[in-house]
């Protein structure tokens, strides 16, 4: 159900933005994009070592592997994904007005994902996950956030 006032692109959960000030300062650990198999939104598997210690790599793997699955829904085409796309053609996309897509569905559900993961396992390791919706979907972003960040030369 979506929020009065919200556009179709946008939800509660994008309110939820803990410790976005520290974050601007702290180490950021990137899972980077996996094109073996194409361009579908998929991420690589392989455990950062910033992270030893910080985290354990099952909960990683649980997470990514999680996140690649959800991404696959979102881009899986069914009879149902091709009915939508044939009604919005014929109500000239108007029925986006009042109903959400299947991908947003599913980009919401990345979302609560998300959410659910840093309360439950990176919040209480000092670690924050960043929606890759929120990083156009080009990596997943670990924030370490009682690390500050190092200056490269």
């Amino acid at each position: 159900m979506k929020a009065e006032g919200m556009p179709n692109h946008t939800t509660p959960l994008d309110e939820i933005n803990p410790r976005q000030g520290q974050t601007q300062l702290c180490m950021k650990v990137f899972v980077q994009r996996d094109y073996s198999d194409g361009t579908t939104v998929r991420f690589q598997t392989l455990f950062p070592s910033e992270l030893e210690g910080k985290l354990d790599k099952g909960a990683f793997l649980y997470t990514v592997n999680q996140l690649n699955a959800n991404f696959a829904e979102a881009e899986k085409g069914s009879c149902s994904t091709y009915c939508e796309g044939c009604l919005a053609c014929i109500t000239a996309y108007l029925m986006y007005i009042c109903s959400e897509t299947h991908y947003e569905k599913c980009l919401r559900k990345v979302a609560k994902f998300v959410a659910e993961q840093n309360e439950r396992v990176y919040m209480p390791r000092g670690l924050l996950l960043t929606n890759p919706v929120d990083r156009g979907l080009r990596v997943i972003e670990i924030s370490i956030l009682d690390q500050p960040m190092v200056a490269r030369t």
